[in-house]
């Protein structure tokens, strides 16, 4: 039995007067109460109470010793209902991460989407395209793009987050339009270092096999905002996530390229530092991004709206 029992048994021996009637409320035999108590005594080296076969009287020792043990339970209990209740309710701090343009872009609106639903709630957002060790940097939970490498992590799927080969108009009448996936071997290719395998971009078709393609290009970036940025002032062609092209598309910056063919789709997972006794509020905030991602078409509202293509007006002279 270890202290904490010990003063719980002990406390019900004074409040009840009886060994008998502590051993039942504490569930063990009676023996066992009269051995627990001579231990304690013999550990303390004195006497907590008086017995004899028809009545139990405490000692002023024992009494101290009741009052303090009392005291002790009840904090224990206190700090255990406060406990659960922040485990339970919807209040306190969620510390969440995720990469860098997916936080701007898709995470942040949704983040304060659920502040305003749970006005109790904090959150402490880190955007960061490195690895983040979720135990290390005390992480609640992370939302991440692509396969988990370690596939013994705590995640759930959230959905999937798809790519799309784009390029300006500007370059395509300068350069042509690629009519497969080899051609792009002849153009300049905007490279994400991130993902892809770098250089090399992978392409499925529903009735051929699946084809991959070194590309080259002038300008390489782990940023996706610098890509499209490059993208539409027609440094190349670009393979970008649909929720960052998809209002330059929509507006006319952009247009998609090889159309029947499809770029690998990026899993979304969010990842948590353990398993067991996921905190109420980061499962609602779980939730909370699940049902985004449930619509096929998410991307279009995690898009910002995209500066329409300049117009030259020429002076008359």
């Amino acid at each position: 039995m270890d202290r904490i029992d010990g003063f719980r048994l002990f406390v019900r021996v004074v409040e009840t007067g009886s060994f008998s009637r502590a051993a039942v409320d504490v569930g063990v035999t009676q023996p066992t109460v009269t051995r627990q108590v001579a231990a304690l005594e013999q550990r303390l080296g004195v006497r907590l109470v008086n017995r004899n076969t028809r009545r139990l009287s405490v000692t002023d020792a024992g009494r101290v010793y009741y009052e303090r043990s009392k005291a002790l339970l009840d904090l224990l209990e206190e700090t255990e209902h406060l406990t659960l209740d922040r485990q339970t309710a919807f209040t306190g701090r969620i510390r969440i991460a995720t990469s860098v343009a997916f936080g701007r872009r898709v995470v942040t609106p949704l983040i304060l989407g659920f502040m305003k639903a749970h006005p109790e709630i904090e959150i402490d957002l880190r955007c960061d395209d490195a690895f983040v060790d979720l135990v290390a940097q005390g992480i609640d939970v992370s939302v991440r793009l692509g396969r988990l490498a370690d596939s013994s992590m705590a995640a759930k799927p959230l959905g999937v987050n798809p790519w799309v080969l784009v390029a300006a108009p500007a370059y395509l009448a300068k350069r042509g339009r690629p009519a497969e996936p080899q051609d792009l071997g002849r153009h300049d290719v905007l490279v994400y270092s991130s993902v892809h395998g770098d250089d090399q971009l992978h392409f499925t078709h529903p009735r051929r096999e699946r084809v991959s393609v070194r590309v080259k290009g002038a300008f390489r970036c782990n940023n996706l905002s610098s890509l499209l940025a490059a993208a539409r002032e027609g440094f190349g062609i670009a393979a970008l996530p649909l929720y960052v092209a998809g209002a330059s598309i929509d507006a006319g910056n952009l247009e998609t390229l090889l159309t029947a063919y499809t770029l690998p789709s990026q899993e979304i997972h969010a990842v948590f530092p353990s398993p067991k006794m996921v905190p109420s509020k980061v499962t609602a905030f779980v939730e909370h991004l699940k049902a985004h991602f449930a619509s096929p078409d998410w991307y279009v509202a995690a898009a910002p709206a995209a500066p329409a293509a300049k117009r030259v007006v020429r002076r008359k002279r």
